[in-house]
């Protein structure tokens, strides 16, 4: 099927099966391999991206599904510049990652979180982070990431 994507900003034909998902085909289509793909039932939220603005675990979603959407990969949070968004920045001065699989979903994850809540506090963080599975860091310092990232994006920090 022909279909075209906004992915992180570019408008991008594509030509999919329809049976191939969204994590797929940024993957393997695409070339965008910030998706990583953990468990492939949903559960890890590993292949977290931003669809029209919404986190969705891109394992269960087709490509076909995304036909005229926006997606957003970890790739596109950088600014245009190449400038590292404030949660990457956070991510790596608060240690809120060890081997980094779990980090692109995590980052989208946070992201929307930050923009449905600019100002949470560590509960909101925990709470909004939680269908997200990391089995290296612990936790602490990706709520810590996430916290120091709300302030710089409020401009408190």
């Amino acid at each position: 099927m022909e279909i075209t994507i906004t992915i992180n900003g570019e408008p991008t034909p594509l030509s999919v099966e329809p049976r191939h998902t969204l994590a797929d085909t940024l993957r393997e289509n695409c070339g965008l391999t910030g998706t990583h793909l953990g468990c492939e039932h949903g559960v890890c939220g590993a292949c977290t991206v931003l669809v029209d603005g919404e986190p969705v675990r891109a394992c269960l979603m087709f490509a076909v599904q995304a036909d005229g959407a926006a997606v957003t990969t970890v790739e596109g949070l950088a600014g245009a510049d190449g400038a590292l968004h404030p949660l990457q920045e956070a991510f790596g001065a608060h240690h809120g990652l060890q081997c980094g699989f779990c980090t692109p979903g995590m980052l989208l994850t946070a992201a929307h979180l930050l923009e449905q809540e600019p100002d949470p506090d560590r509960a909101t963080i925990r709470e909004g982070m939680s269908g997200n599975i990391c089995r290296c860091t612990g936790y602490q310092g990706i709520v810590d990431a996430v916290e120091a990232a709300a302030a710089v994006l409020r401009g408190s920090a």
